[in-house]
């Protein structure tokens, strides 16, 4: 077939628009990694890298991270820009990147501890060298503005990390028992109950008790974190994927309008009754701010839980809070809401 001239300057700038996006669809492929990759399990005296990806941190914050790791009888090593702060983020994007990409490449180091959330992760995920990852499975725990890696190292890579307590977090018995059972024992099943300190606190603070708006039992892996960056991700190569899965959200100090936009977002996004059950956790310090009119917490959560015909519930130990169990992403579990349980199904952790 004859292409005219005319023809041929056409396809070649149609080329030229489109190849740059095949490119970086090649680079960050948007589908799921099929296999699991899970971390080896942690012993005692490994060492764990400590290091800032996202919010800046200060020498007092470092002392008490130490001190938890210690006494948990693991040792450490800090990351080379842990002190540094640019803004309210903890250096720029390529030191936060360096120290990331460290402590998977460095073989003394076993576990990736972040030291808090804050903000800055998400600016990360596009830069992360997946291939490095893949290639060194380690423990990465965290929460809250951690969700960000989370989300994007299961997706790209299909590593399981660990959605629980920051090195600085307040430790209890509740969440250190649970966090070392999940990342030091692989068991073919290990239930998960409530804390009774939440449940305590539900009498004075209602947003600490469990709230079953639909009941029911549920299979899928684990899925979610922190709202506001679930929600952030929607709709990008690193989105969490919430078909047939246990989507867990939590959140701290935000309005209810806005916990009502990011849920939205979300179900529109991926159809929260395509999830197999949602979890919502303590979303501690979330209720209407200097409104006159607002709804509260509860309606809100309402509004979303109400309507789904799948599992779906409020109130568990996940979030913000002291007391807080330990989830790996992407493992498969198995909600009771009846029982007040998630059973982990396989071990996240070789």
């Amino acid at each position: 077939m004859k292409i005219s001239r005319r023809s041929f300057g056409a396809i070649a700038a149609a080329l030229s628009l489109a190849l740059p996006g095949l490119a970086a669809a090649r680079q960050h492929p948007s589908r799921p990694m099929k296999k699991l990759i899970k971390p080896p399990r942690l012993k005692r005296g490994d060492t764990v890298g400590l290091i800032a990806p996202g919010g800046y941190t200060n020498d007092r914050a470092i002392e008490k991270a130490v001190r938890n790791i210690e006494a948990l009888g693991f040792k450490v090593k800090t990351g080379a820009y842990l002190r540094e702060v640019f803004g309210n983020y903890a250096g720029s994007v390529q030191q936060r990147l360096a120290d990331l990409h460290a402590m998977f490449l460095d073989p003394e180091v076993k576990a990736i501890w972040p030291i808090r959330g804050g903000s800055g992760c998400i600016s990360l995920v596009s830069s992360l060298d997946y291939e490095l990852i893949r290639r060194n499975p380690k423990v990465l725990i965290g929460y809250s503005d951690i969700t960000a890696l989370h989300l994007a190292i299961l997706k790209q890579t299909g590593l399981v990390t660990f959605h629980g307590p920051v090195a600085s977090s307040t430790m209890t018995p509740y969440s250190s028992e649970h966090m070392m059972a999940v990342l030091t024992e692989p068991q073919a099943s290990y239930t998960i109950p409530m804390s009774h300190e939440n449940a305590q606190r539900a009498a004075s603070e209602p947003h600490f008790g469990v709230h079953t708006f639909t009941h029911g039992v549920a299979t899928g892996p684990l899925m979610g974190g922190n709202l506001s960056l679930v929600a952030a991700l929607a709709g990008t190569p690193y989105a969490a994927d919430i078909k047939d899965s246990i989507l867990f959200l939590e959140e701290v100090n935000e309005a209810p309008y806005r916990i009502d936009r990011w849920m939205t977002q979300l179900d529109l996004a991926g159809g929260f009754n395509n999830a197999a059950a949602l979890v919502v956790g303590i979303c501690e310090n979330c209720g209407p701010e200097h409104e006159d009119i607002s709804l509260t917490l509860e309606r809100t959560l309402g509004l979303h839980l109400h309507p789904l015909t799948i599992p779906a519930v409020s109130g568990y130990s996940i979030g913000h809070i002291r007391n807080q169990f330990t989830l790996p992403m992407g493992i498969q579990a198995r909600i009771d809401t009846k029982a007040q349980t998630i059973t982990l199904l396989e071990p996240a952790v070789t």
